[in-house]
């Protein structure tokens, strides 16, 4: 399969968008103070590291078709409010709040790049793709909202 410049360029720009995620998620699953905000960072990151993988194989040619559902990050986030102390869930709130925006910003530009590619398979692969970057912002948005730290 042959990408025009354009397809290439764009994916080339969200292959960086990935490896950042994954390297913020990566830095952030290790400074979260609440156990299950850890733990969502971490299946986060797993999801990116697969988008990433993604990314690469169409980059390297492959016509991907994803022809499952949204990962297993469908299932309802289930939140336990945080016991860690004041100046912690501040510092979670921060990584939170960042987490999220960055979740936004990936997710438009899948938005964006969609409309750019020819393949219908690969517009649904980077569909696939975008509807799992907002489930990422919906479960961040639920713990958020659970631990008071969404206004």
């Amino acid at each position: 399969m042959t990408l025009t410049a354009k397809e290439t360029t764009l994916l080339t720009d969200l292959k960086s968008q990935e490896q950042l995620c994954i390297e913020k998620y990566t830095k952030y699953e290790n400074e979260a103070c609440d156990p299950t905000l850890k733990a969502l960072f971490g299946k986060i990151k797993t999801t990116e590291q697969n988008h990433l993988q993604t990314i690469n194989r169409i980059l390297g040619g492959e016509e991907v078709k994803t022809t499952t559902t949204p990962s297993a990050e469908t299932e309802k986030f289930s939140c336990q409010p945080s016991s860690c102390s004041q100046d912690a869930k501040q510092k979670d709130a921060f990584l939170c709040k960042d987490a999220l925006s960055m979740e936004k910003h990936v997710s438009s530009v899948y938005d964006t790049t969609i409309f750019e590619f020819t393949s219908p398979t690969l517009r649904d692969t980077l569909n696939h793709i975008q509807k799992e970057e907002q489930i990422h912002g919906e479960q961040l948005y639920q713990y958020m909202s659970c631990n008071n730290m969404y206004s």
